[in-house]
C-alpha cells in the first residue's frame, strides 16, 4: 500500500521523475490505453513486490538479499522482469520510493523461503504455496482489483479434467498420438494468471515421457520442442511474475536447466487488444518487445489449443468502445475496440457480414434492449479463443467460465455462432449458482467449485478439419458438494463423462436439455411482446441506497442536502457513499438537481420487490437507467404487467401487476 501511495503522490505533486513517467507512458501505449495513474501505481507496486519475491525464491543466502542483489537473482526466463529490475536496482529508482523498496527487500531477506516452498508442486485440490502467496496478497492488498479482473485460482481437479480431455481429443480426433506432447501443437493460455493450466500441461507431458522411458531426452525436448510452443498472456503484473516463477521452479524440479538465452513464452500483454506492432518507447523498449512478441503469437502463430480460466467480470475491465480523437476534425469520437468488433460483428459498407459476431441470430439483429451480459470478460475471451481457432482452421478451445451463456436468451447469437464455428461442443455444467438458488436434483446441497456465487461450466469446443458444422452439442451435469465434484473431476475426463446430445434450435439454440413435447402448442400463442408492444426491463438505479428509502421524509432530506450549497462535493460523496462511475459524475448530477426547481415532483413510488413499494427519487440525473419509454406511462394512472423473461430452477410464479414504476429485480426470486 505504501509503495502505491508514494507513486500516486509523485504524480500528483508533478515531481520530475522521467523514468517513472516514461514507464507509465509505455504501459499506456502497449498494455492498457486508458490506464489511470492509480492503476499504474498498482501495477508498479505489485511488480516490485513480486519481482523481489521471485528473486528471493532464487536466493540461497537470504542474509545478503538487497534490491541491488535481487537484479541478478531474477530468473533469466523472464527478461522483462530483469529489465524492470535494472530500473529498480539502479539510479533510476525515485528517491521517495527507494527506502520502501529497501525495507521490503530486508523483510524478504529474513523470510524462511525453504518452509514457504517446501510443498511446491504437490498436487492437491488447493493451490501450491507460491500461488497461495499471491492469492492472499491480492485479497488483502486490493480485493476490488481481484473482483474487477475476475481473478480466482482454478482448483487442480478442474484443470486436470480439461487438460486430460484435450490430450485425449488431440490423440483421437487430430491424429496426434503424442497428444499434448506433440511437438507441432502450439498451446496458448490467453488469461494465464499464475500458470495453473500450463503447469498441468507440462506435468502431463513430463509424466507421459517418463512412462515411455524417455527421461534422458527431457532436457533436449524442453529446449527444442516444448518451450517454443507453449504460450501465456497476462495483463496483471503480479500473476505474470508468479507464472514465470512457478513454471521456472517446475521445470527445475524435473531436472531441466535453462540455457542462457532461453525465456518462458509468458508475455505481459492484453489479450483483448488488437495484435499490432508498437513503436519502441526509448526508456522502455523492452515493454514494446514484450507486446510485439505477443502480437505475433496472436496473429501469426497457428495456435491449435486455447485453454484456461478467463476472468469473470460483468463490469468489464476491457471496454467494447474507446474514445479517440479524429485526426481530421480534432473531435472526440467513440469507436469499437478490436474485441468490441469481434463481439458486435464486422460488416462492409453495404451491411454484409465480414466477420460474424454475437449480436445476431438467424442472420438478424438480436434486438436486445440491454445486451450488457455480452460485455462480460469471459464472453470476450471465448470470442477471442473462437477467433484464434478459426484463424488456425482447426483446434480445441477448453475453458471453465460463468455458465450463464448456456441458457440466457441474450446469448442465443453467441450459441449459434459457436455452433457454426466448431464441429463438436462438450459442455459440463458444474452448477453451484447461489444467485439462482440451485439445488441438486436429489434435493441435497450443491456447492460451487470456486469461492464465488456465480455458477460455472467447463466448455470444450472442437474444430475438426474432417467434419463440417453445425456442431454436435453434448451436455452433462455435475451436482453435489465441492469435494465430491473434485473427486469426480480428478477421476474422469471427456471420454468417460456421461453425455447427452442436445439438438439446439432456433430461436434460442439452448445449450441445456429441455423438453420440447409441448413446444408446438406453446408456439401457437401470442408473444407477450406482441400483447404489450411498449415494454422494457425495470429501472436500474446503480445507487439504491441513495435514491430509495422506506419513508419519503428521510429521502427528501437526503436530496435536499445533495442539491444544497452547504456541503462540498467531497463531503456529499463521503456522506452518501457516492462515487463517479462510467459517464456518471456526482458533481454534474448535483448541479442538475440544483437547477431543477420542480425536483420534488420526482419523489415517486416504486415497486422495488414483490409487494414492496418504496419512495424513490426518480430523477434522470441520478438514475442509471430510467427506462423512460415505458416508465413515463407509469407515472400516470396506468397499470403495468410485470413478468420475467427467464426463471431460476424454482417453479414459475413470476407475474404481478403494478400501478407504479418498477425496479428491475421487482419480481425475481
Amino acid at each position: 500500500h505504501r509503495l502505491r501511495e508514494l507513486v500516486i503522490a509523485a504524480f500528483e505533486k508533478k515531481l520530475n521523475l522521467p523514468a517513472l513517467s516514461n514507464l507509465y507512458k509505455a504501459f499506456c501505449d502497449t498494455l492498457v490505453p486508458d490506464l489511470t495513474i492509480e492503476q499504474f501505481a498498482d501495477m508498479y507496486a505489485q511488480t516490485i513486490a513480486y519481482g523481489l519475491f521471485a528473486a528471493r525464491c532464487n536466493s540461497p543466502n537470504g542474509t545478503k538479499f538487497t534490491r541491488q542483489y535481487a537484479r541478478d537473482l531474477v530468473p533469466k526466463t523472464n527478461p522483462f522482469l530483469r529489465n524492470i529490475f535494472d530500473h529498480i536496482a539502479g539510479a533510476g529508482l525515485p528517491e521517495i520510493i527507494a527506502p520502501e523498496v529497501d525495507d521490503l527487500a530486508q523483510l524478504l531477506a529474513q523470510a524462511d523461503m525453504a518452509s514457504i516452498l517446501k510443498d511446491f508442486g504437490k498436487r492437491t485440490a488447493k493451490e501450491d504455496p507460491v500461488v497461495h502467496f499471491y492469492e492472499t496478497f491480492l485479497a488483502e492488498y486490493d480485493p476490488k482489483v481481484r473482483e474487477m479482473r475476475g481473478v480466482y485460482y482454478t482448483p487442480e481437479p478442474v484443470v486436470s479434467y480439461i487438460v486430460r480431455s484435450i490430450d485425449h481429443l488431440l490423440k483421437t480426433r487430430f491424429n496426434k498420438p503424442q497428444g499434448l506432447a506433440d511437438d507441432k501443437t502450439l498451446i496458448l493460455d490467453p488469461a494465464v494468471g499464475t500458470a495453473t493450466f500450463l503447469y498441468m500441461v507440462i506435468n502431463e507431458i513430463h509424466e507421459a515421457m517418463l512412462s515411455q522411458k524417455q527421461k534422458g531426452m527431457w532436457n533436449d525436448y524442453v529446449a527444442e520442442k516444448l518451450l517454443p510452443r507453449i504460450f501465456g498472456f497476462e495483463l496483471l503484473m503480479a500473476p505474470y511474475a508468479i507464472a514465470h516463477l512457478k513454471l521456472g521452479l517446475q521445470l527445475k524440479d524435473t531436472g531441466y536447466q535453462f540455457r542462457s538465452d532461453q525465456r518462458l513464452r509468458i508475455y505481459l500483454t492484453n489479450t483483448l487488444e488488437e495484435a499490432i506492432k508498437h513503436s519502441e518507447v526509448l526508456f522502455a523498449q523492452w515493454i514494446s518487445e514484450e507486446a510485439n512478441a505477443a502480437a505475433q503469437i496472436k496473429k501469426e502463430k497457428p495456435i491449435m489449443v486455447v485453454l484456461g480460466n478467463p476472468p469473470y467480470s460483468a463490469i468489464s475491465a476491457n471496454a467494447n468502445t474507446r474514445v479517440f480523437i479524429d485526426p481530421k476534425t480534432g473531435k472526440r469520437k467513440r469507436k469499437l475496440t478490436w474485441i468490441g468488433e469481434l463481439i458486435d460483428g464486422i460488416y462492409d459498407k453495404d451491411g454484409n457480414e465480414i466477420i460474424p459476431g454475437y449480436k445476431r441470430v438467424d442472420d438478424k439483429p438480436l434486438m436486445e434492449k440491454n445486451p450488457k451480459t455480452l460485455q462480460d470478460d469471459y464472453v470476450k475471451f471465448i470470442r477471442f479463443g473462437q477467433w484464434r481457432i478459426e484463424t488456425t482452421g482447426q483446434g480445441i478451445l477448453g475453458f471453465i467460465t460463468n455458465h450463464s451463456y448456456l441458457d440466457n436468451p441474450t446469448f442465443r447469437g453467441m450459441r449459434q455462432s459457436l455452433m457454426r464455428a466448431f464441429t463438436d461442443i462438450f459442455l459440463l455444467d458444474l452448477h453451484g449458482n447461489v444467485k439462482r438458488r440451485e439445488v441438486a436434483p436429489h434435493g441435497g446441497k450443491d456447492d460451487n467449485v470456486f469461492d464465488i456465487q456465480q455458477g460455472v461450466a467447463i466448455g470444450i469446443f472442437v474444430k475438426d478439419p474432417k467434419k463440417t458444422g453445425p456442431a454436435r452439442v453434448y451436455h452433462s451435469d455435475l451436482w453435489g458438494v465441492r469435494l465430491e465434484k473434485y473427486r469426480i473431476l480428478s477421476e474422469t475426463d471427456l471420454p468417460n463423462t456421461e453425455w447427452v446430445e442436445l439438438k439446439p434450435s432456433s430461436p434460442f439454440y439452448l445449450f441445456v436439455p429441455r423438453s420440447e413435447e409441448f413446444l408446438p402448442e406453446y408456439a401457437k400463442y401470442w408473444k407477450i411482446t406482441e400483447m404489450f408492444p411498449i415494454n422494457s426491463v425495470g429501472i436500474v438505479t446503480s445507487r439504491d441506497h441513495f435514491v430509495l428509502d422506506f419513508d419519503e421524509v428521510p429521502l427528501k432530506e437526503r436530496i435536499s442536502v445533495f442539491r444544497g450549497l452547504d456541503r462540498s462535493d467531497e463531503e456529499v460523496r463521503n456522506s452518501f457513499k457516492l462515487s463517479d462511475v462510467g459517464d456518471w459524475s456526482m458533481s454534474t448530477a448535483r448541479k442538475t438537481v440544483r437547477q431543477d426547481d420542480d425536483w420534488q415532483s420526482s419523489l415517486r413510488k416504486c415497486l422495488y420487490r414483490p409487494f414492496d413499494t418504496r419512495p424513490i427519487f426518480y430523477h434522470y440525473s441520478v438514475i442509471e437507467r430510467s427506462r423512460r419509454t415505458v416508465m413515463h406511462h407509469m407515472l400516470k394512472e396506468n397499470i403495468g404487467f410485470v413478468t420475467t423473461r427467464q426463471v431460476t430452477g424454482l417453479d414459475f410464479n413470476n407475474i404481478l401487476c403494478s400501478p407504479s414504476i418498477a425496479e428491475y429485480k421487482c419480481i425475481s426470486h
